[in-house]
């Protein structure tokens, strides 16, 4: 619309031309607490809600390679764009003196994308019993946009057992 002075200002004109048009802005398209906006494409947006979830059993597992505890997770399942920030962390614990413990993350759904030595939380040379508290951050890019599942996995260095307890995983979904 453009306006000409002296012009009537109608109530369709007002409702085509300004609250239609503020509807569209982000304000307007929140539908819940905690929402973030991220642009999906060219004058597109979509909302995303960061997630997080906890597991404080403490548990166990003899594994070399990345697997799931008998509590599997904790575990996110959110819609993402290509792009997610993960934060995940655990006390932990092995069975031996100075033998690694590692969590990392992998993701299924919409991607598909294992857990890896590359982006792991480790602890290694503790004495034998003593939980050590860490946190680590990755940023996941190339996902495949939909509904992902972000699951933390286990595993330890050499023999023995590696124990995990107060398991967090948070995921930013953009």
């Amino acid at each position: 619309m453009t306006a000409v002075a002296g012009a009537t200002f109608t109530a369709a004109a007002f409702n085509q031309f300004v609250r239609d048009n503020l509807l569209e802005t982000a304000p307007a398209k929140a539908t819940a607490a905690s929402q973030l906006f991220v642009s999906t494409g060219p004058n597109a947006i979509a909302t995303r809600v960061p997630t997080q979830a906890s597991v404080t059993t403490n548990q166990s597992t003899s594994s070399s390679t990345f697997t799931d505890l008998s509590t599997v997770g904790p575990r996110v399942t959110l819609e993402t764009g290509t792009i997610a920030f993960c934060w995940f962390g655990a006390s932990q614990a092995h069975s031996a003196n100075d033998n690694e413990t590692a969590c990392s993350v992998a993701v299924s759904g919409a991607s598909t994308v294992a857990a890896s030595n590359a982006w792991q939380h480790s602890t290694d040379g503790v004495t034998a019993g003593n939980y050590v508290r860490g946190t680590s951050f990755h940023i996941f890019t190339g996902l495949t946009p939909g509904v992902n599942v972000f699951t933390m996995k286990y595993r330890l260095g050499v023999s023995g057992t590696a124990s995990f307890r107060d398991r967090e995983l948070g995921v930013l979904p953009l």
